[in-house]
């Protein structure tokens, strides 16, 4: 007798790491949902028809966001992984950013995915799912005295503490906040060490292993801690 297959919601799978899961959990015969701001072609999914679920969202958009929860007010996943985010100003740092810059950035990066992980939170089966949140390790404060990105590295940092407190409020959930590693993506350049297929196939055995044992973890795509 064949099994249910399991179901993914991966916000923000346009490209790179996004996609990068979208695909991973369709190889391991997942029923992923998936959210784009604009349609994709090219990806190599249509072989996956059956699978794949595309949806359309913007988590900066409340229109957007409300007719997407509404969409989505029916299903349960075993996986939900927020990874929608954006590097900022190109070079610039505290004193030459725009307050719009700045506030888009925080917004897109840590406010928005927690708001909506709020939301989402009812549709994720407590007792065997996971969600997860793309995190950095240029979010840990000991870890990161001193850096080049520093507003990239803060709003991952205001990421992880937002996340810290909405563990607190669903205590009887699993969250895990991920680390990448440096992978070769448009944010992370042509130099990164890692491709994506090695960062988001160890992600999603991370994923996989901590699935319904409840806790706050920040975790690289190896499964080794990541101190906030």
């Amino acid at each position: 007798m064949k099994t249910e297959r399991k179901t993914a919601l991966v916000i923000g799978a346009s490209r790179g790491l996004g996609l990068g899961f979208l695909k991973e959990f369709l190889r391991r015969d997942y029923h992923v949902t998936a959210t784009v701001r604009a349609a994709i072609t090219g990806a190599g999914l249509e072989d996956y028809y059956e699978q794949l679920t595309m949806d359309t969202l913007d988590i900066n958009n409340p229109h957007l966001t409300e007719a997407f929860l509404a969409r989505m007010q029916d299903r349960q996943f075993d996986v939900i992984v927020l990874n929608a985010g954006i590097y900022g100003p190109q070079g610039r740092g505290l004193s030459d950013a725009t307050a719009e810059e700045i506030s888009h950035l925080i917004m897109t990066n840590a406010v928005a995915p927690v708001r909506l992980a709020e939301r989402l939170a009812p549709l994720l089966r407590p007792e065997t799912g996971v969600i997860a949140f793309m995190s950095s390790a240029l979010g840990s404060l000991e870890l990161n005295a001193n850096d080049g990105s520093v507003l990239y590295s803060a709003s991952k940092a205001m990421l992880n503490r937002l996340t810290r407190s909405f563990a607190a409020a669903h205590d009887y959930l699993t969250i895990i906040n991920l680390h990448p590693g440096w992978v070769r993506t448009d944010m992370g350049g042509p130099n990164a060490p890692l491709d994506v297929e090695t960062s988001v196939r160890g992600m999603a055995d991370v994923l996989e292993s901590r699935a319904g044992k409840g806790g706050h973890e920040f975790l690289d795509y190896r499964g080794k801690i990541i101190p906030w």
